[in-house]
């Protein structure tokens, strides 16, 4: 009983742990919505109040390639976004799934040790990326900036990531609609799409100021040039600010993840009890969903991070420069990858540098199909979606397939499901690159992600809507 043992040992935590008490009822629709509102609401205003006792953020930022998947936003409350959450809820399924700990979900307080060990572990990973960041001269050389105000900022950045744990509680026990996680990573993808389409901000790059925003930038171009063809090509194709092609580039990735969710193959089922009573059991092609490049994301985002950390620190050790080497980016004091396993796990920034570096090209592109395809696959076994798992559930429900008998029910669904997780899982992986390389904005992942989890909620709306009729109607 090895594994209850360690369950046991989160009991003492469970006192101080702060936990978000289940709806004693079922909460309205519109009061669903009114708590989606406000949960978002409050990471937003996290994201824009800045940390206090920052000298400087101009040094490389190691996340800079993550940030909107990762829902951060630099020097501010939320610096750490969902990483902690995440990797801590990878950590733990995994480690539940490769039966390393037993759980037993049946059981209330397995339940609650389960989610406190999760929020115990999200707090610990916040603390320790919150002092590698303050350490490592993130916010300016700690020696200049006092023991006092390194510990006042890693205590900012530990209180905001147990504030997005709670909210993401909220809204999964029940208050809202869908995960905090999903909504923060959806916004934040958004957020910075639309702030590239039509932010006012100014830049001089050699032609003149010009605005950032892509299309902001069109209007202004056709208005103020004479030649209009040359205006229309400037606005088409400028290369170093976000131009109309790369809109138009993520409008299509939208569209295909949109056209590839209604993918699926449906399962007759039909009632053991009751003659006459059928039904199907859709399995999509996407049958993980977006975990696989959820999981994908917060592998690969702290990998990156400690690899830049350590490369700053060791630049001259072996085993550092084969983890990744990093270098400036064009003349600012962003690092990038330009070395080691860190820079075949990061993208081509366009087709020019893919064409430029085939064997870089290749490696990715067969890392993101392949990492994907496989947490697809093991995503299911660790999650209770695995072939086993839904026959237990058809059986449970006195549900069998049509013309198949029990035994032969899971020898189906072991054919199909297996097939559409690592299947799914790959075609996820192909798309990601697919977007990185034709130039959408917000990357290949971020929109993936954001696209995913819209879909999701306005499947959830259209359940909510269908359910609580009145509700909807009043909303």
């Amino acid at each position: 009983m090895a594994g209850f043992r360690f369950l046991h040992l989160i009991r003492p935590f469970m006192a101080v742990l702060p936990e978000i008490a289940a709806p004693e009822r079922k909460v309205p629709f519109r009061q669903k919505v009114l708590w989606t509102a406000v949960t978002l609401f409050i990471f937003l205003v996290c994201s824009q109040v800045p940390l206090y006792g920052i000298m400087s953020s101009d040094s490389s930022d190691p996340l800079y390639w993550m940030r909107a998947i990762l829902a951060s936003n630099r020097g501010t409350l939320m610096e750490l976004g969902i990483t902690p959450v995440v990797t801590s809820g990878m950590f733990m399924q995994l480690l539940a799934g490769a039966n390393l700990i037993e759980v037993d979900y049946s059981l209330k307080e397995d339940r609650s040790l389960f989610n406190g060990a999760q929020k115990l572990f999200a707090v610990l990973i916040a603390f320790g990326q919150a002092t590698v960041s303050v350490m490592n001269g993130l916010y300016g050389p700690p020696s200049e900036l006092g023991a006092g105000i390194c510990l006042l900022l890693i205590l900012q950045l530990v209180v905001a990531g147990v504030i997005v744990v709670l909210l993401d509680e909220l809204l999964q026990k029940g208050y809202g609609l869908g995960s905090g996680i999903s909504l923060f990573i959806a916004t934040n993808v958004c957020e910075t799409i639309l702030w590239k389409a039509l932010s006012p901000t100014t830049y001089n790059v050699g032609n003149g100021p010009e605005f950032e925003g892509a299309l902001i930038a069109l209007f202004h171009l056709l208005f103020t040039r004479s030649n209009k063809s040359r205006a229309l090509k400037e606005a088409f194709y400028r290369q170093n600010l976000p131009n109309v092609m790369n809109l138009l580039a993520t409008i299509l990735v939208f569209g295909i993840i949109i056209y590839l969710q209604g993918f699926r193959v449906e399962l007759p089922v039909k009632s053991s009890r009751f003659r006459g009573q059928r039904g199907t059991y859709p399995i999509k092609l996407f049958y993980t969903s977006n975990m696989p490049i959820m999981l994908q994301s917060a592998l690969t985002s702290n990998m990156f991070m400690i690899s830049q950390l350590v490369f700053n620190r060791f630049p001259d050790n072996i085993l550092v420069r084969i983890f990744g080497t990093w270098t400036p980016y064009q003349g600012t004091s962003q690092m990038i990858a330009s070395g080691g396993l860190a820079y075949y796990m990061s993208p081509p920034h366009s087709i020019t540098e893919a064409l430029l570096d085939p064997i870089h090209t290749v490696v990715y592109v067969t890392f993101m199909v392949t990492a994907c395809a496989l947490l697809s696959k093991t995503w299911i076994e660790v999650s209770g979606s695995s072939a086993r798992d839904v026959a237990k559930q058809l059986k449970d429900q006195n549900m069998v397939m049509a013309g198949h008998r029990d035994a032969s029910m899971y020898k189906e669904l072991k054919r199909v499901i297996p097939t559409a997780a690592a299947f799914g899982g790959a075609v996820l992986g192909a798309v990601s690159v697919f977007a990185d390389l034709i130039g959408a904005i917000g990357s290949g992942t971020g929109i993936l992600l954001c696209t995913t989890i819209i879909y999701q909620y306005w499947e959830m709306f259209v359940k909510e809507s269908m359910e609580n009729s009145g509700d909807a109607l009043a909303f």
